[in-house]
């Protein structure tokens, strides 16, 4: 993709969803850091099954810890990886309540030092939950910034760095849910639905799919 066709391209996508956001449910940044860590390998309608229940009633830090792994657990067994999850999630509250006052810190240092959190969900807590210009590489935005010559990496972390060196800066607060969204719905895995995408003239992938 030409550096002149990304503005069209992001332009295009935003007249389709002006206001994108994420489609984990949560109402506080520290509900969507756990909804994130437990969506690794699992679908986000999947996590806000089991959200739901969790949420309301336990939904802090230290509401979370006096629940215990095994009581966390119970509300998260649907959810692939649920031990490791589990642990994960209970070690983050101890010290989020230990050494944060219970709140989500705003550095991705600090988030990605937390158990269970990478850079990716580091990305989505800074850009979701405090409005900062980072980019989440998921399998989707991967693809779909490899299929389409957006943004050309062999690994997440060049495809983000590529993304927030090419994406204009009017875009940057949003491009990460434009592109989710267009790899989950249309940017497929298997067999892109070329017919049905409205950036079909930016991209690099050939041949088109064609109409089933």
């Amino acid at each position: 993709m030409h550096q002149n066709q990304i503005e069209p391209f992001f332009a295009t996508l935003r007249a389709a969803n002006p206001l994108p956001t994420t489609e984990l449910e949560f109402t506080t940044p520290f509900e969507l850091l756990v909804a994130v860590v437990l969506s690794a390998q699992a679908t986000d309608a999947g996590v806000n099954k089991a959200t739901r229940k969790l949420f309301a009633v336990a939904n802090t830090p230290q509401a979370i810890l006096n629940l215990g792994v095994d009581g966390l657990e119970e509300y998260i067994k649907s959810i692939g990886l649920y031990h490791t999850k589990a642990r994960n999630v209970i070690a983050t509250c101890r010290i989020l309540v230990d050494q944060y006052r219970g709140e989500v810190p705003r550095s991705r240092e600090a988030l990605e030092a937390l158990p269970g959190v990478g850079r990716k969900t580091a990305n989505v807590v800074l850009n979701v939950a405090f409005g900062e210009e980072a980019l989440a590489v998921d399998t989707h935005i991967f693809r779909v910034a490899n299929r389409t010559g957006l943004a050309l990496g062999k690994t997440p972390l060049e495809v983000e760095l590529a993304l927030m060196e090419r994406v204009p800066k009017e875009y940057l607060l949003d491009a990460h849910h434009w592109l989710i969204l267009h790899g989950r719905y249309v940017c497929v895995a298997r067999t892109p639905r070329c017919w049905e995408c409205a950036v079909i003239q930016f991209c690099d992938y050939q041949p088109k799919t064609p109409p089933p």
